[in-house]
C-alpha cells in the first residue's frame, strides 16, 4: 500500500516524510534530490523496491526541502548538506526513530556520509550505492570525471530533465521503455522545476565530502556498478580504501540512477545480509504462462483528436471491454500499460483465442490494437510478474501490425493440433533480446470455435 505522506516542521519549513513497513529496525533512505513521495508509488519497481526493505525494516523516506512536497527553497539560497542533514534528523525525530541504518544513494551519498560522521550515535550502519565523495577529477583524485565532461553534463542536463532522457546515461537498460521513461519524466518534473534542477545538479557536481571519510566509524558497506556510466566505478574504490573497515561489493551492470532501475535484486541481497546477517532472497514462484502484451494503435494522435473527456471515456470503455474478455480466457490481469494491457495466461490456446476476440472486439469502439504472445517461465511476485518471458512478448507486440497478433514460435509449437493456422513472419531481431526469433502471426481459428 501506499504510505501516508506526513510532514515533520522545522524551523526552515515542512518536510514531506513517509514511513513503509514494520520491521525491528529503522532505515533511514537518502536517494538523490529528485523525488515526490506521491508519485514515486505508481511505479510497480519503486514497490518492489521498498517492499523488499520492508521485509526486514521500518523504513523512512522523505523529499529533501526544495524538492517533491516539501517545502520550496530560493534558487539564490540552495539547502546545503547541512541543511539536509537537519531534514533527516526532523523526520527521524516525528517519525520516533532514535538510530537507523542509513542508505545513500548516488546524490543521496554524501549528505548520508556526512551524517554518519556527525551523529554516529544515531546512526546504526551506512550503506553506500553508486557514489561518490566528490564528482570533478582532481589531481589528488583521479577517480572523478575530467572538467571537461563535467561540462558537457552541465550543459546537456537542461534540455533533457523532464523528458526521462537522462536515463541514456544513468539506466541504460530502460532508456528504451518508453513506458518507464515517461513516467521517470513526469517523476522529475513533479520533483522541481527545470531551472532549480539544473542549479542543484551544478551544485552537487562541485561538492566534495573526502575531508569527512576519515571520520566514519560506523559499520559500512560500499556497493558500485562495475559499468556505471554515470557514477563511474572510480568512486566506489575509492570511498572503499578512504573508509576504515568499509566492506566494499561490486556488482556487475549499468543502471546507476534511479535507484529502482533494472535488477536491484543482487544490491538488496547485500543490503539485507549487511544488515541483517542473513541473505534472504525475495521469494518468487517460477511458472510456466503465456504472456500477453496489447497496445491501441495511434492512440497519441486519437486522444489529441478527441480531446480529453472524449479519450478518457473511450479508454474507460475499451479498459472495460479487455477485463471482460480477459475474464473469459481465465486470464490474468497484471497491469495497465498506458495504451494497453499485459496478462497471463494457463494455457496457450486460450490466450490466442483471447488475443483474436480482442482484436475484433474493439473495432466496435472504433479502435484498432496490436497483440503479441509469448510462453514461457515467468516469476510471479505478488501482483506483478518477471523474467525475459515477459520482455519478449513485448517485443513480440512490436511488432504486429495494426489489428493483427503475433506470436513467437514457442506459443505456436504448443498449440500444435489445435487448428489455429499461423502465417509465417520471419526471424526478427528483438530489441534488447539477444539473437533472432522467428515469428508467426494468427490466421484463422478453428471452424468449430466461431
Amino acid at each position: 500500500m501506499q504510505p501516508e505522506v506526513r510532514y515533520a516542521r522545522g524551523d526552515e519549513g515542512y518536510v514531506a516524510y513517509a514511513v513503509y513497513g514494520q520491521g525491528p529496525q529503522d532505515i533511514l533512505f537518502i536517494p538523490s534530490w529528485a523525488t515526490n513521495l506521491e508519485v514515486m508509488w505508481e511505479e510497480p519497481s519503486v514497490v518492489r523496491y521498498f517492499d523488499r526493505l520492508a521485509r526486514f525494516a521500518r523504513v523512512l523516506i522523505f523529499d529533501k526541502r526544495g524538492s517533491g512536497l516539501s517545502d520550496p527553497v530560493p534558487l539564490a539560497a540552495l539547502p546545503t548538506l547541512e541543511a539536509w542533514m537537519d531534514d533527516a534528523r526532523l523526520v527521524m525525530g516525528a517519525a520516533g526513530s532514535e538510530r537507523a541504518a542509513l542508505i545513500g544513494d548516488t546524490e543521496g551519498g554524501p549528505m548520508a556520509m556526512l551524517f554518519a560522521a556527525t551523529y554516529p550515535e544515531r546512526t546504526s550502519a551506512l550503506v553506500l550505492i553508486n557514489t561518490f565523495a566528490r564528482w570533478r577529477r582532481a589531481p589528488d583524485y583521479p577517480a572523478g570525471m575530467p572538467d571537461a565532461a563535467v561540462e558537457r553534463l552541465i550543459e546537456a542536463y537542461p534540455p533533457l530533465y523532464g523528458t526521462g532522457g537522462f536515463l541514456e546515461v544513468t539506466a541504460p537498460t530502460l532508456a528504451a521503455d518508453v513506458r518507464f521513461r515517461r513516467w521517470q519524466g513526469r517523476l522529475e518534473r513533479l520533483a522541481m522545476p527545470p531551472g532549480a534542477s539544473a542549479t542543484m545538479y551544478r551544485w552537487v557536481l562541485e561538492g566534495d565530502v573526502r575531508s569527512v571519510l576519515p571520520s566514519i566509524r560506523v559499520p559500512t558497506l560500499i556497493i558500485h556498478r562495475k559499468d556505471n556510466l554515470h557514477h563511474r566505478v572510480g568512486h566506489g574504490r575509492y570511498l572503499a580504501d578512504a573508509i576504515n573497515g568499509a566492506r566494499y561489493v561490486e556488482l556487475p551492470g549499468t543502471d546507476s540512477y534511479p535507484f529502482y532501475a533494472g535488477d536491484t535484486d543482487a544490491i538488496l541481497d547485500e543490503v539485507e545480509d549487511f544488515l541483517t546477517g542473513r541473505r534472504e532472497v525475495a521469494a518468487h514462484d517460477r511458472v510456466l504462462a503465456t504472456v500477453m502484451f496489447t497496445d491501441i494503435v495511434g492512440s497519441t494522435e486519437l486522444a489529441a483528436r478527441l480531446g480529453d473527456q472524449a479519450w478518457l471515456d473511450l479508454r474507460n470503455a475499451h479498459d472495460v471491454l479487455m477485463r471482460q474478455l480477459i475474464q473469459r480466457y481465465r486470464g490474468r490481469e497484471i497491469q495497465t500499460t498506458g495504451d494497453g494491457f499485459l496478462a497471463t495466461f494457463d494455457g496457450p490456446a486460450r490466450a490466442v483465442r483471447c488475443a483474436t476476440e480482442i482484436a475484433t472486439a474493439v473495432r466496435s469502439l472504433g479502435l484498432e490494437v496490436r497483440v503479441g504472445l509469448h510462453t514461457g517461465e515467468v516469476e510471479l511476485d505478488h501482483d506483478a510478474v518477471g523474467g525475459i518471458a515477459v520482455h519478449l512478448a513485448q517485443r513480440v507486440m512490436a511488432t504486429a501490425d495494426t489489428g493483427r497478433v503475433m506470436v513467437s514460435s514457442t506459443v505456436k509449437e504448443l498449440v500444435t493440433g489445435s487448428g489455429i493456422e499461423f502465417g509465417e513472419r520471419g526471424l526478427r531481431a528483438l530489441k534488447g533480446v539477444p539473437g533472432q526469433w522467428q515469428l508467426f502471426e494468427v490466421e484463422r481459428l478453428p471452424q468449430a470455435w466461431g
